[in-house]
């Protein structure tokens, strides 16, 4: 009766292992799904011209998920192999450090904590569960030692020199891909703008003020009382502009948005966003936002899931590129998929030949085709940069 005790017990802690083990996959399957899985295929003419382009993304949240980054995966949207496939030159990963329970597009307060239960789940390193700095300085390892063990075929850029002499590799061999590291919302620096230095040695070179609440540096769209930069918002500015870091609005308060674009020096970006003249809601920007962001000399990614276009598939992000560039021109309009952030997406990295082809069935030439697909973003990287 024992042995038979001591195996039906193991049993169960064999199962609650595995569940444990298993839960991570589970959940991103849930929150990442994609509308219509891969393969795909695309007319001859956007094929034939998707083929030439450098394609580059200014956001995705793939490091959250544990994924080994290098192997083709089943689930969720970048991965390197796929991101290979789509022709992209480069991908911006970034990381949130923390995001609320019940999270939503009007009102989150900081009083949870969502990515603690992702950190204990997935095995990160306990100085990670408690600290936002040490989960941020964890997955930059991370991606790091996939670059070091993908034999080539995955470089992350830090500079304005590595990035110019990774895409004269890249011209003889369109089969490797980059990545460059930032942060959703500077609670990331628990509280003490030191942690900028360390966060920069680590290869972040971009991050925005706050994510979904408001915090001590700045508000969020989405945060309670939607504040604007902070004195130690102001500072934090100065302090990245002086380190090139770029700032990313997305997800900042109106007030925020205004604040920045009153202090900043340099150029600014959204990295993923949709335009209240396509898609009319909380998350998104006003007309004269993205005309003051492009003035700054910045750049706006268009993203890909439905509350940034208001549909649901390569139709809709195509249109919302398109007037996008009605109100600023195509040389400030770029893609900020969302990739892997809890979204639906219409395509995986695989299939972005899809907003390539819907462009051109709406008119785009294939010039102003190559700089919303990547161009601008590459040529805004190397002025940019350290």
């Amino acid at each position: 009766m024992r042995w038979i005790a001591f195996i039906v017990v193991a049993g169960l802690v064999a199962i609650g292992v595995g569940t444990f083990v298993a839960l991570p996959g589970i959940v991103e399957r849930e929150l990442n799904p994609v509308t219509d899985p891969p393969p795909y295929t695309v007319s001859a003419p956007a094929a034939s011209l998707h083929a030439t382009l450098d394609v580059a993304d200014m956001h995705a949240d793939s490091l959250l998920w544990g994924r080994d980054l290098l192997r083709r995966g089943v689930r969720g949207h970048v991965d390197v192999p796929r991101l290979i496939e789509g022709h992209y030159a480069l991908q911006v990963f970034s990381l949130p450090t923390k995001t609320p329970r019940g999270l939503n597009y009007d009102t989150n307060d900081d009083k949870s904590d969502n990515i603690f239960w992702l950190a204990v789940v997935q095995r990160w390193p306990p100085r990670t569960w408690y600290s936002l700095t040490e989960r941020a300085l964890y997955q930059a390892e991370r991606l790091h030692a996939a670059a070091a063990a993908s034999g080539g075929r995955f470089t992350v850029i830090h500079s304005a020199n590595e990035l110019r002499a990774y895409r004269e590799r890249r011209r003889t061999n369109p089969t490797i891909t980059a990545g460059l590291l930032s942060i959703e919302g500077a609670h990331a620096l628990d509280g003490n703008l030191a942690n900028l230095d360390r966060l920069y040695e680590a290869g972040y070179r971009m991050m925005s003020p706050s994510h979904f609440f408001d915090n001590d540096i700045g508000g969020s769209s989405a945060g309670v009382n939607k504040i604007g930069l902070t004195d130690k918002g102001r500072e934090l500015v100065r302090r990245m502009e002086a380190r090139h870091m770029i700032v990313d609005l997305a997800h900042a308060s109106a007030k925020t948005i205004d604040d920045v674009l009153a202090l900043a020096t340099k150029p600014v970006v959204v990295s993923h966003t949709g335009v209240k003249a396509t898609c009319d809601n909380n998350r998104n920007l006003t007309s004269d936002q993205v005309r003051r962001i492009a003035a700054s000399g910045g750049l706006i990614g268009i993203g890909f899931w439905d509350t940034a276009s208001c549909g649901h598939d390569a139709r809709a992000i195509a249109n919302t590129i398109r007037v996008t560039v009605g109100l600023v021109g195509v040389e400030h309009v770029a893609l900020g998929s969302d990739f892997d952030g809890a979204v639906e997406a219409p395509f995986d990295a695989s299939g972005v030949a899809r907003v390539t082809e819907a462009l051109l069935a709406g008119g785009m030439t294939a010039a102003d085709i190559r700089l919303v697909m990547g161009g601008n973003v590459l040529r805004f990287l190397e002025s940019e940069l350290p």
